[in-house]
């Protein structure tokens, strides 16, 4: 759809953002109102309070609402299986000791956030995540402690890569509005995506997780019977066979990458083999095709396939609120999105006059704050500020890159209620919502704070 006129000036459109957030955090903080009912009912009134017609008011609740769960459902259901297959079958145990044998036991959350950095390459956030999840949980119930020391890097790696480094969509988009190569975008952006990771995710993991107990959620449904443990020790899997599970989704959307790329530059041809190898590379497909395969090699060791089938149905049954939490947070965010208010808000920071770099770090955080997507904030941003590019002279190719990042940067920041990820993380890590702003949202402003330092540099000394 088609965002509409803004109903009321720039003012009053982003006084009623403020205060639909505002109601919300009230009703699901202070009221105990369910998150899913309160996230539904909030952007039914923000619909009607910027006057979206009557008649198009489903259409654009369910605009936000189907387009997150149609990116998230599949890869939650997929990814959560998998979860489901490693931790029962021993192989999430098998992996977590692999690492901290090789890592040490004190580094283990720097263990965990450099494998989510590499896998992290071509893996949306919300589908790394969920693959990750049972490494995390393992990891954390071994050692103890605050689950954010463990949590937090992993997830913040994906984050990163997610928001700044191709071929990420958000940062491929801005990349080709703004001109910038996006060859320099993944050489410069890689670097600048570790190190503002490192900055801004890991040294705050440190931090606020000896300050904040978060306990082990138990959303993979573990088990103590010896029966069970005993099999899972028996018919574990090796190292090599995880590790291998955990890289085929990875080879199969790198594989996806490569050929549009190639495709796109005219090397090569589309044809049969092409289109299968964009087809099987595509996300859910990936994840599909790996579930398969771990049932195949890891879930029938020990096991009937009618066993497999209930494990399975179990792992599905914790997630179903963390889908629709998920979504309805996409609803709200599409309805800030449609009524206008972040393009209101994004012409307003425009007017300020502001040099190039910082004009591109504000506005795109204006627009994450007001509509909470960062791959919609990132193009927009992009969008709005490519004329300005254009008729600058002497920009070279770091310059852009550095827009680029500083663009990435801003949609990164402020992770809050309209978020789709701000509820996925909150619901799998089974934390309040307050707890969550005090953590998540925090560490994605230091990381993109961090990003945007780092493109400061860039844009003034190369």
């Amino acid at each position: 759809m088609e965002p509409l006129t803004p109903a009321y000036s720039t003012s009053v459109m982003l006084l009623i953002a403020a205060g639909a957030v505002a109601l919300l955090l009230f009703l699901i903080i202070k009221v105990k109102l369910h998150a899913f009912i309160a996230l539904v009912l909030i952007s039914v009134l923000t619909a009607l309070a910027v006057r979206v017609p009557l008649a198009d008011i489903p259409d654009v609740l369910l605009f936000g609402f189907g387009g997150t769960l149609a990116e998230v459902a599949l890869l939650v259901g997929f990814g959560v299986m998998l979860g489901r297959l490693l931790e029962v079958s021993g192989g999430a145990q098998i992996l977590a000791d692999t690492l901290i044998a090789r890592f040490g036991e004190k580094r283990a959350p720097f263990a965990l956030g450099v494998a989510s950095l590499l896998f992290g390459f071509p893996i949306f956030f919300d589908a790394g995540l969920v693959v990750f999840l049972p490494i995390i949980l393992s990891v954390a119930t071994r050692f103890g402690g605050s689950l954010l020391l463990y949590a937090l890097p992993s997830a913040g790696a994906f984050a990163a890569m997610h928001a700044i480094v191709p071929p990420h969509p958000g940062p491929v988009a801005a990349a080709q509005f703004l001109g910038a190569d996006v060859g320099y975008a993944l050489l410069i952006g890689t670097p600048v995506a570790v190190l503002s990771w490192y900055v801004g995710v890991y040294l705050f993991a440190r931090r606020i997780g000896q300050r904040i107990y978060v306990q082990v959620p138990h959303i993979l449904g573990g088990t103590d019977d010896k029966d069970e443990l005993a099999r899972r020790q028996q018919h574990a899997p090796s190292f090599a066979l995880v590790v291998g599970l955990l890289l085929l989704p990875l080879v199969l959307i790198t594989a996806n990458t490569v050929v549009s790329t190639l495709i796109s530059a005219g090397v090569v041809d589309e044809a049969g083999w092409t289109s299968a190898l964009l087809l099987i590379g595509q996300t859910p497909i990936a994840l599909l095709i790996t579930v398969l395969v771990a049932i195949a090699v890891i879930g029938t060791r020990g096991r009937s396939m009618a066993d497999v089938e209930k494990l399975l149905n179990d792992a599905l049954g914790p997630i179903c609120a963390i889908i629709l939490i998920t979504g309805a947070g996409g609803m709200f965010g599409g309805v800030l999105e449609l009524s206008g208010i972040g393009e209101s808000l994004a012409a307003s920071l425009d007017a300020l006059g502001l040099p190039l770099i910082v004009a591109a770090f504000v506005i795109a955080t204006g627009l994450r704050v007001a509509q909470g997507s960062a791959t919609v904030a990132l193009t927009t941003a992009a969008g709005l500020i490519a004329p300005a590019v254009e008729a600058t002279a002497g920009l070279n190719q770091v310059d852009l890159v550095a827009l680029v990042i500083a663009i990435a940067a801003g949609a990164t920041v402020l992770s809050h209620v309209n978020d789709s990820g701000f509820w996925l993380v909150s619901r799998f890590f089974e934390m309040d919502e307050k707890t969550t702003l005090k953590t998540w949202t925090v560490m994605e402003t230091t990381l993109g704070t961090t990003a945007f330092a780092i493109s400061v540099v860039l844009w003034y000394v190369f």
